[in-house]
C-alpha cells in the first residue's frame, strides 16, 4: 500500500470534513454509543468552512493522510502543543497512516519548541496513542458529553527518562 502524508491545502477542506465526519459517526461509536444529541455535540463544528479555516490558520499544522488518491486521514495540531485531530476512515485503519500522521505532527511541533503536546482521546483511540508513547493522565468530559482520556507525551525526552514518566502532567518549565 502507497500513501502520502502531506500537508493539508485549502482544497482539501470538503474531503476532510467527510473524513472527520465519518470517522466520528463509524469509528467512534463505542464513544457516542449513536446518542443523537452526542453526534451533533460532536460533528457541530465539523464544517468545509471551519475545517478550511484550521488550515488556514497559522498557528495549526493540519496534516492529511492520502492513499489511492483519496484522503482518508486528518490530523491537527495547534502551536500550543494541543494535539486536536487525529481521524481516518474505518477502511484506512491499522495500517500505519494513523502513526504516520502522529509522527509528522511530532515533528512539526519540535520545529516549533513544543515540548509537550496534549491531548483528549477517545475510548476508540486509547491503546493507538497508549502504544505511541502517550502518557495517560486520567478522565475528562468533552464540552459534546463524550468521557475524554487526557493523554500527554514529553518530546525529546531521553530513552530512560521517557520510560520513567508518571501519569502526572505538568507543563512548567521544571519538567
Amino acid at each position: 500500500m502507497v500513501f502520502e502524508i502531506r500537508s493539508a491545502r485549502p482544497d482539501d477542506a470538503m474531503d476532510a470534513c467527510r473524513v472527520l465526519r465519518r470517522s466520528i459517526t463509524q469509528c467512534c461509536a463505542q464513544d457516542h454509543h449513536d446518542e443523537p444529541g452526542v453526534l451533533q455535540g460532536w460533528l457541530g463544528n465539523k464544517t468545509p468552512d471551519n475545517v478550511a479555516s484550521w488550515i488556514a490558520s497559522p498557528s495549526n499544522c493540519m496534516l492529511v493522510a492520502i492513499r489511492d488518491d483519496e484522503l482518508v486521514g486528518v490530523s491537527l495540531l495547534t502551536q500550543a502543543g494541543k494535539l486536536s485531530l487525529c481521524y481516518l476512515v474505518p477502511e484506512a485503519l491499522h495500517a500505519g497512516l494513523g502513526k504516520a500522521m502522529l509522527v509528522g505532527l511530532e515533528a512539526q511541533a519540535r520545529a516549533w519548541g513544543v515540548s509537550v503536546l496534549r491531548l483528549h482521546s477517545t475510548a476508540t483511540a486509547r491503546d493507538f496513542f497508549a502504544r505511541n508513547g502517550y502518557v495517560l493522565a486520567g478522565k475528562e468530559k468533552s464540552c459534546y458529553g463524550v468521557e475524554c482520556d487526557f493523554f500527554w507525551k514529553k518530546l525529546n525526552a531521553p530513552a530512560s527518562e521517557a520510560a520513567t514518566q508518571s501519569a502526572r502532567f505538568c507543563n512548567c518549565s521544571a519538567q
